[in-house]
């Protein structure tokens, strides 16, 4: 009877286990084809949560990739003026703007900034981070601990190698950036 019940347990732990891991993996639809990526919900809870509520309401949803640096990131997440689909699209403001909800305190980790690293962008106020993020293209050490590091891509790096860079005299400002088509919880 005990081999039984063990059995049934271990089942059971597995099972939530494998649930609790699902939530956290999310898609990100790029032009080239879908990115899988794992949420850090353990190391940066509230980023974790933001993300999620954003992407999953659709917020993500053909927003540009609006500054692009080869060797180093792709950034995105300006849901006011990059969402290419709104009225408040505007290539020239991408970058400046963020969702209606407050910012975050930051959750600074030792994770550190690899290659496929989501990490949000922020000002130089360690606690406004609000919908931008990054995704890194390089190991960027000089990052760690000082931004919030929520994920990492797990499937599809090639897609996110293939983003339109910008101009590097221009921190990396992209004319005609390519866009999230979609952003969704698995």
């Amino acid at each position: 009877m005990n081999k039984i019940f063990i059995k049934i347990l271990i089942l059971f732990f597995f099972i939530t286990n494998q649930s609790i891991a699902e939530e956290n993996i999310m898609i990100l639809k790029l032009k080239d084809g879908d990115v899988k990526i794992e949420l850090f919900e353990d190391v940066a809870p509230n980023h974790v949560k933001r993300i999620k509520e954003l992407a999953n309401s659709g917020k993500y949803d053909n927003v540009v990739f609006h500054r692009v640096i080869d060797g180093f990131m792709a950034q995105t997440g300006d849901v006011k003026f990059g969402k290419s689909d709104s009225d408040e699209f505007d290539i020239n403001k991408a970058g400046f703007g963020g969702s209606d909800l407050p910012d975050l305190k930051q959750e600074f980790s030792n994770l550190p900034h690899d290659r496929g690293t989501l990490s949000m962008a922020r000002s130089q106020d360690p606690n406004s981070a609000n919908s931008q993020f990054f995704i890194c293209f390089q190991p960027a050490g000089f990052l760690d601990n000082q931004y919030t590091v929520f994920g990492k891509v797990i499937e599809g790096m090639e897609f996110v190698d293939k983003i339109k860079r910008g101009d590097q005299n221009n921190n990396g400002a992209v004319t005609d950036p390519d866009k999230i088509i979609s952003f969704k919880s698995q």
